[in-house]
């Protein structure tokens, strides 16, 4: 009997067409679609999967590949895990990458569980452009996909060998997405021109609207300073700013002044040139790694700060309780809440999430 894989469909070409590979590869397939809100054209329903428009879309890519199909119900783990944290880390000060969050809560945790557990599935696939292999040794690697404009492995980083060991990514092994774009017409599907995805699905205009709502404390007006205390202006609210941030910052100034930091007890923004944003060291929160463990408590790596960024050469010292340190070989503008990703290669090792800049 072949395997049974279950693959996420948002109604988007790149998990149809990862079905339909995976299908012609002999594996028994099923789709399931994610119901993420409650009401699917709610202001916060992720606009790439999770309207009724969407499940309709991938039911039907369903249909055409003729393998059964399921919609499942993941509103309040989205909600609470992915929606909840955006609103909750903006209006305290942080940038939060809300990808990151639901790779980590929803898709490969709440999806993965179930269709494990309760569907008896061997493996969970989706349509993200990331890789994974099993070395001589048994132990599953998570890469880059071969087709680096497209690559997802920055917003994976929390896979551990246990999700390893259930995940197929057959679209990272790609060279563009002209060649998915080619699949998809090939297997006559119906979606095959559909347009990209939004980068924050949830968000269907300006995000600062989203967390007005939510957390209006959040945009209570402050002064801007510079590092020495003289206030040269207002902001309009702190959860309207981010670290490194230079326009619309609420400063008329002859010179480029960036976000330095955001100080939540007093309501204040401090502003200062490219030069004082910019550090060396940060230290890490929640932090993952691929194989459970670091490979040493300290060791060379490369970061990725920013999704698709290029690296940077950095030095980790790994600490207790999920925590780490890292400082770059040269400096970058990270804001806290932004995922920090290691990479040796094209291998992932692991990452976390940005807590603080530190002195260098």
């Amino acid at each position: 009997m072949s395997e049974r894989v279950f693959v996420a469909m948002s109604g988007g070409v790149d998990s149809s067409v990862t079905a339909a590979i995976l299908a012609d590869r002999g594996y028994d397939v099923v789709g399931v679609w994610m119901r993420l809100s409650k009401e699917g054209v709610a202001n916060d329903a992720p606009r790439c999967c999770g309207t009724d428009e969407a499940g309709e879309e991938a039911r039907r890519a369903a249909a055409h590949l003729g393998i059964p199909f399921y919609a499942l119900d993941y509103a309040d783990v989205f909600g609470r895990d992915v929606v909840d944290r955006f609103v909750d880390a903006y209006a305290h000060g942080e940038t939060p990458n809300p990808c990151v969050a639901c790779n980590a809560y929803v898709k490969f945790e709440a999806l993965l569980r179930d269709v494990v557990a309760k569907f008896g599935a061997a493996f969970l696939a989706t349509g993200h452009y990331a890789r994974v292999v099993t070395d001589a040794s048994g132990r599953h690697r998570l890469l880059r996909a071969l087709d680096a404009s497209k690559d997802q492995s920055y917003a994976l980083y929390m896979l551990g060998q246990r999700e390893l060991a259930r995940v197929l990514f057959p679209i990272g092994e790609l060279r563009a997405k002209e060649e998915t774009r080619a699949l998809a017409a090939r297997y006559g599907l119906p979606n095959a021109a559909k347009a990209e995805s939004m980068d924050i699905c949830f968000v269907p205009g300006d995000h600062r609207d989203l967390v007005r709502g939510r957390a209006p404390e959040a945009f209570v007006s402050g002064p801007v300073e510079r590092s020495d205390g003289t206030v040269v202006g207002r902001h309009d609210g702190l959860a309207s700013l981010t670290v490194g941030q230079r326009r619309g910052v609420g400063v008329a100034a002859g010179e480029r002044l960036y976000v330095l930091r955001l100080d939540l007890e007093r309501n204040a923004a401090v502003v200062g040139t490219r030069a004082e944003v910019a550090s060396r060291a940060y230290a890490l929160r929640d932090v993952q790694f691929t194989f459970s463990e670091p490979p040493g408590q300290r060791f060379a790596s490369t970061v990725a700060l920013r999704y698709r960024a290029a690296p940077v050469a950095c030095e980790v010292e790994a600490l207790e309780r999920g925590s780490a340190l890292i400082r770059l070989a040269e400096p970058a503008l990270v804001a806290p809440g932004q995922a920090a990703v290691l990479y040796e290669g094209d291998e992932v090792l692991g990452g976390g999430t940005v807590r603080e800049a530190l002195a260098a």
